[in-house]
């Protein structure tokens, strides 16, 4: 596996980072450029997604509560903004905005908290380079310096907690999953996968960044893997290499399962 995966990232032209820890042994596997700085794109979701559950927790609070969806809120590349959604439940809210990545419904849960407030509970779990620094589509901001940005290992150590369920109870961890189990971008890690294999993950991607990172359910071996591609050209050839990166991971551990690697 090292070798394949030496050679592939030797090819690539843009700069991959990628992480991978075996759930069996606790081990980490592989990694490469994890713990560099790059900017989140739409993954930042995942933490907004863990401390709004973390919160609801605390307060003893509701999915169900219809939340106000504001103008100023609204963007493209949002079915909510396609609908002219004024109102959604916070559920809704956090589906639209991790299974196909609604930049309006992340605004809105943005809003809910607030961005010190996520960064504050970000560095509480151990997160110490993920911040939330703009809203989605605020390209202005963007230009002033303040990005959302992240690392691998950041990552690793978040969806190591999730799969744990060492950040929420049972029940708040399970609506988690099942979100990051419902998302419908497969054009990256399962991309040639042929194996009707089971994957709680989420996807980011701008002009010049492609990423997708999440826990692997493969049979008896379940794994975390993340790939994260910057100073990217060409997004299709980007997410072609994640493909062949996790490709090349979920053939490692099926053939250590059937004892033939």
């Amino acid at each position: 596996m090292h070798k394949q995966l030496n050679r592939i990232i030797a090819q690539c032209p843009y700069k991959v980072h990628v992480i991978v820890e075996d759930y069996n042994t606790n081990e980490i596997v592989w990694e490469n450029r994890d713990k560099e700085i790059f900017s989140s794109a739409s993954i930042i979701k995942v933490p907004i997604l863990i401390a709004i559950l973390a919160h609801l927790q605390k307060m003893n609070g509701n999915l169900n509560q219809v939340i106000e969806i504001t103008p100023e809120n609204m963007v493209e590349f949002s079915v909510i903004t396609e609908q002219r959604q004024t109102r959604a439940t916070l559920h809704e809210l956090l589906l639209w905005m991790t299974i196909t990545s609604d930049n309006t419904a992340t605004n809105v849960c943005i809003d809910l908290l607030g961005m010190e407030a996520f960064n504050n509970y970000f560095k509480e779990i151990g997160l110490h380079n993920t911040r939330v620094q703009r809203k989605m589509m605020d390209f202005e901001r963007q230009k002033l310096g303040f990005d959302n940005e992240t690392t691998a290992q950041d990552m690793q150590q978040l969806f190591r907690q999730i799969y744990r369920g060492t950040l929420l109870t049972k029940e708040w961890n399970a609506v988690a999953l099942d979100i990051l189990s419902r998302q419908r971008s497969h054009e990256s890690l399962k991309r040639y996968i042929v194996d009707d294999v089971k994957i709680a993950h989420k996807t980011g991607g701008l002009d010049t960044v492609d990423h997708d990172t999440g826990i692997i359910f493969a049979k008896e071996r379940d794994y975390f893997i993340g790939v994260f591609i910057t100073e990217v050209t060409d997004n299709d050839k980007a997410r072609q290499t994640i493909g062949t990166i996790s490709k090349i991971v979920y053939d490692h551990f099926i053939k250590q399962e059937e004892g033939i690697d």
